[in-house]
């Protein structure tokens, strides 16, 4: 008996569910959830359906696909295969820690392949957990050439998602349609309020009474991909620029940390630049 779940993503019409649930019975799989949601405004289908049983995925996604309306993505992922992380980093500890703690105790279910950085600081935490670090210095090195390296580390290791984990680099267009869907980042959510170096001192100065932080993924609009997770914490006029740093790393780690698992158990649809989480 194996583990899959089958997600859909279609133009809205009467009947989906009990048609798709119907092929679920025809090929004897054992519906263990399944959550659906429809968009009104814009006529969108989605559902995630977690299946059991002895799969035959041919047979099976094409009676899926005669059933769907035209204009319909679906796909069959196995619950059964770890998936794989490449981290990308530069010199904030507080993600990458989170990061390598939980899949360490097993509260992430992930496979941390590499850790890549364009600074060696982060070297000795990563390789106290024996995964390989490699450092690529960015120092007097075009941004398009930095970028190759990081590429042909990156491909050897065939991650399932790439994690921005406080990597301070903007990346280039180039970059980012290598792995369409496949990067997640992690920034405060003072945007577009507070641009630029120590957003949290500008934010102190202001007296704001809400850290927050939000994880999306990457596109070629600078932080503006669709999101997948935000949170925030409130604070008053007792923190100092330094406490809310403090507040503000907290923050991001968790946010972080969700926004991968989410992605990586697949719940995650996307659709123009926002995000159904099932």
């Amino acid at each position: 008996m194996k583990r899959k779940t089958l997600l859909t993503d279609c133009p809205d019409a009467k009947g989906l569910i009990s048609k798709i649930t119907n092929i679920c019975y025809k090929h004897q799989l054992n519906i263990i959830n399944n959550k659906e949601y429809v968009d009104h405004e814009t006529g969108q289908f989605f559902m995630r359906t977690e299946l059991e049983g002895f799969f035959k995925d041919e047979t099976f996604l094409l009676d899926i696909e005669d059933t769907l309306p035209k204009g319909s993505e679906y796909s069959l992922v196995s619950q059964d295969e770890r998936k794989k992380i490449v981290i990308l980093v530069t010199k904030e500890s507080h993600c990458l820690g989170d990061i390598l703690m939980k899949a360490y105790d097993g509260s992430l279910d992930v496979e941390i392949a590499a850790v890549i950085s364009n600074h060696e600081t982060l070297g000795a935490l990563t390789e106290r957990f024996n995964i390989p670090f490699h450092f690529v210095s960015h120092e007097n090195v075009p941004r398009e050439d930095h970028e190759i390296k990081l590429i042909d580390i990156i491909k050897k290791y065939n991650p399932d998602l790439l994690v921005l984990a406080k990597f301070m680099r903007i990346l280039t267009p180039s970059f980012v349609s290598q792995f369409p869907r496949k990067i997640i980042n992690i920034h405060h959510s003072f945007l577009p309020a507070f641009i630029g170096a120590r957003p949290y001192h500008q934010a102190y100065e202001r007296g704001v009474k809400i850290i927050g932080a939000t994880a999306h993924f990457v596109t070629h609009d600078l932080d503006e991909g669709p999101i997948i997770d935000q949170n925030i914490r409130h604070i008053d006029h007792t923190y100092s620029a330094e406490d809310m740093v403090k507040k503000g790393r907290d923050v991001e780690k968790t946010v972080l940390s969700h926004a991968i698992s989410l992605v990586l158990e697949d719940r995650v649809f996307v659709y123009g630049n926002k995000t159904v989480i099932l």
